[in-house]
């Protein structure tokens, strides 16, 4: 019997670049692949979003900092970064942190004036880009005020997929979050060989977006082999494991890749070139 895509590719030694927007969702959705693909091909882990800004936070941003046990988002990032460092050292992957600020924190480009600066500190939301998490960061509609960082996330994809044959694996945005969403649209747009992750633990109460789907001509893929050690991975990531899993269990769900099997419907590209797994 035929192998899968995936794994004919990492038998193939093709390169995998998994673009994760956030300190710990390479591992949370891709973590098992990465450990069976480790030893045979080359893969990196290229973070997107790793900094936090300056006080004063926003609600949305004060709540997530609370549900962290941490007052202070610079620490708390210190500590992500090193924690993803000590994961994926353990998993034997390469690792690079590429320094934009996490959607909570980025702020709108404003030019310095007192009276604003005051009302920034008493009402820091205005001055963000994305001033609520629901309302706003939840939706998967990118600001226009994030222009420059889709730009700068282009930028960095081109010279991610710079060696010959490299698969990117890109978040495919369940749950709406818009840095993810970001990441995605950056994939879609670079003309470079992509598959799509289902974003994980947002899959388990998320759907996918049926129109993201259609335009990219993608089918799924289940991924199963060496799930029962991921759980340890994920733990790793002490800050976010007791957030993201209240009840400490880590469900054991195989990961979901979308692999494009032909061209996008109603003659919708993505940028470049279409190949088949």
């Amino acid at each position: 019997m035929a192998a899968d895509p995936l794994t004919a590719a990492i038998d193939a030694g093709t390169p995998f670049v998994v673009l994760s927007p956030h300190l710990d969702d390479a591992v949370l959705s891709c973590g098992a692949l990465m450990a069976h693909a480790v030893g045979r091909t080359a893969v990196r882990v290229a973070t997107f979003f790793t900094e936090a800004g300056i006080p004063p936070y926003t609600l949305s941003g004060r709540r997530y900092l609370r549900l962290t046990g941490q007052t202070d988002a610079e620490r708390l990032y210190r500590d992500r970064r090193a924690e993803d460092e000590d994961v994926l050292g353990r998993l034997g992957v390469d690792w690079v942190h590429l320094g934009l600020t996490d959607g909570l924190f980025r702020r709108k480009p404003t030019a310095s004036d007192r009276h604003r600066d005051w009302v920034r500190r008493v009402l820091p939301e205005p001055s963000h880009v994305y001033p609520t998490y629901r309302l706003h960061l939840a939706t998967g509609r990118i600001s226009p005020y994030d222009a420059d960082t889709l730009t700068c996330a282009r930028a960095v994809l081109e010279r991610l997929a710079s060696a010959p044959q490299t698969i990117l694996l890109a978040p495919s945005g369940v749950g709406r979050h818009v840095d993810h969403v970001l990441v995605r649209t950056a994939a879609e747009l670079s003309g470079h060989r992509v598959a799509y992750y289902s974003d994980f633990p947002y899959n388990q109460q998320h759907r996918l977006d049926p129109r993201f789907v259609i335009r990219n001509g993608l089918a799924g893929v289940e991924w199963s082999r060496g799930l029962a050690a991921k759980a340890a991975l994920v733990r790793g990531y002490r800050s976010q494991a007791a957030a993201l899993f209240p009840d400490t269990r880590i469900p054991e769900v195989p990961e979901v890749y979308l692999l494009a099997g032909g061209a996008p419907a109603d003659g919708e590209g993505t940028g470049g070139a279409s190949w088949l797994w």
